[in-house]
């Protein structure tokens, strides 16, 4: 339960404090670069930072379902908190999952074809889709620390 605690752990801070660092430090700060300027950027950002998502998604997932089912005894062990976790979690990967695939090709297909007004839509889309995650992950850790001392 301890290694899967901290790998949980870890990967949820991992992915919830790239995401806060991403929207609350590094997109203000892009704002007065020039367009074409911010947007590779934020490409470099993205090739960079979502294969630690992937890795996040899949410790979180092999973590989770592990603790669950070999020091929980399976779901009926589980506390109502692990279930709520385990919904917003899966949301978030599902959010994930359409960025990825779809905003984000879209991004980097409008990079490679220098178009910095199509770019600039699909970041936008992504931004929209990070500040929910963000909120739904920081829900989530907070449900994860907080869950085993409800009533």
């Amino acid at each position: 339960m301890t290694v899967g605690l901290l790998v949980h752990a870890f990967a949820a801070v991992i992915w919830v404090g790239g995401m806060f660092f991403a929207y609350m430090v590094l997109r203000p700060a892009t704002g007065a670069l020039d367009p074409h300027v911010r947007l590779d950027l934020w490409g470099r950002v993205f090739v960079q930072f979502f294969p630690w998502v992937w890795a996040s998604i899949v410790a979180l997932l092999v973590s989770g379902y592990g603790m669950i089912f070999f020091s929980l005894g399976g779901f009926a062990g589980a506390g109502v908190h692990v279930h709520v976790m385990q919904a917003t979690g899966l949301l978030m990967m599902a959010l994930f999952l359409h960025l990825f695939f779809a905003p984000w090709r879209r991004l980097r297909r409008a990079l490679d074809a220098g178009d910095d007004q199509a770019a600039g839509v699909q970041l936008d889309q992504i931004r929209r889709i990070v500040a929910i995650n963000l909120v739904l992950g920081l829900i989530t850790i907070a449900i994860g620390a907080s869950g085993r001392y409800w009533g």
